[in-house]
Order: C-alpha cells, then structure tokens, then sequence
C-alpha cells in the first residue's frame, strides 16, 4: 500500500508542517498528492538524553475521509498542538522529538457469535482496535500493545479506558469492536533516517 519511499516522504512532511507551523504560524499546503484517501495518526516521541522516548502528542483520523497527504498536515499539527493530555510543542522542543505517521486500513466490524469470543480474533502486532460504545469511542493503534508489552485481555481493557469505558465494556453486546492495520514510518532519530516499523 505504502513504500518505504512514500512513507520516509509521509514522515518529512510531518516534521516539515510542524516546524513550519511553529516557526510562522503558516499551515504548509502539500506538494505532492497521493491521489487516494487513507486514515492516518502522527505520533510524536520526545527523546530524553538517555535515549528514552515519551509519548508528546498523537491525534489522527481512524477514517480515510481526507487525502493522504493532507491528512498528515493536519494530524501533525495537531499532535503538536491540540492534544489535551500535554501542553503544545515548544519550536526548542524539535531536536529532540521523533515523528512517527501510522497509514490506516479501513477499521473493520469484528463480527463473533458472543463478545468473549473477541480474543480469537485480534492479534498483536497486527490489529489496532476501535471500540465504541454507548457513551464514546476509543482507538489503540496496532504498535501500542507491543511497546507496552500487553497481552490482549490488557489490550480490550485499555481500549475500554481509552473510551472512558469501563474494563469490561467490551463484552456489553451493545458496545461495538473493529479492528484495522497500520503501516508505520518512523524516524530513528529526530530528523534522521526514516524505517518502516516491523510489528
């Protein structure tokens, strides 16, 4: 879906819309156009002197409403700037923080006879969940659950949290699971070489 060329791109004009709405309050306009849709998430980890990577702000779209290129403009500033969990990134902050753009799959319905049957369909590593219920909806991109080293009983009751959702609101008939995959792009550090993430 992506190439590795495409996706160091994605991952430039990340960086490049951030620092550019930093330093001139300017939002950049792409250059480029992939001329197809595609749910996208821009991740941004700020490097500590000992290596350390914290997450600094990651706000995306789940669905392929936008085009591609657009969509990173807009989630990466955003990220920067609007996550509510953190203040807004700092110009000075730059050097030190790795952008990370996650292309989305079209989330897909989870369909199984009963909810407890949720853990033989998702698989770690490969699945990013969305789970919406009667009072909200949450997403976990694929990549969470492998860093943080969740089984995938943690996993459904952090998808529930991210939700406002109790632990278990995902076995509430009425509660809807999807799952979706994600191609990921990383820089290995703050403006170097971009790689594509193995989950």
């Amino acid at each position: 879906m992506i190439s590795d060329s495409e996706g160091a791109e994605l991952v430039r004009l990340a960086r490049k819309a951030v620092e550019t709405y930093l330093r001139e309050s300017v939002i950049i306009q792409p250059e480029q156009d992939a001329g197809r849709a595609a749910g996208v998430f821009v991740t941004l980890n700020y490097l500590t002197r000992n290596k350390e990577e914290h997450l600094r702000g990651c706000i995306g779209f789940p669905l392929p409403e936008k085009e591609l290129y657009q969509s990173v403009v807009e989630a990466a500033i955003a990220a920067a700037t609007e996550d509510p969990r953190f203040p807004p990134v700092d110009k000075q902050e730059l050097d030190s923080i790795i952008f990370e753009v996650s292309v989305l799959t079209p989330p897909e319905e989870i369909r199984t006879k009963s909810a407890a049957d949720y853990r033989k369909e998702i698989k770690i590593g490969r699945d990013g969940l969305v789970l919406r219920w009667r009072y909200g909806s949450g997403l976990l991109l694929p990549q969470v659950p492998v860093e943080l080293k969740w089984n995938v009983d943690q996993y459904l009751a952090n998808i529930c949290y991210k939700a406002g959702a109790p632990a278990d609101a995902w076995l509430d008939p009425a509660s809807k699971l999807y799952r979706f995959q994600a191609i990921v792009f990383k820089e290995v550090e703050p403006r170097g070489k971009v790689t594509r993430l193995e989950l």
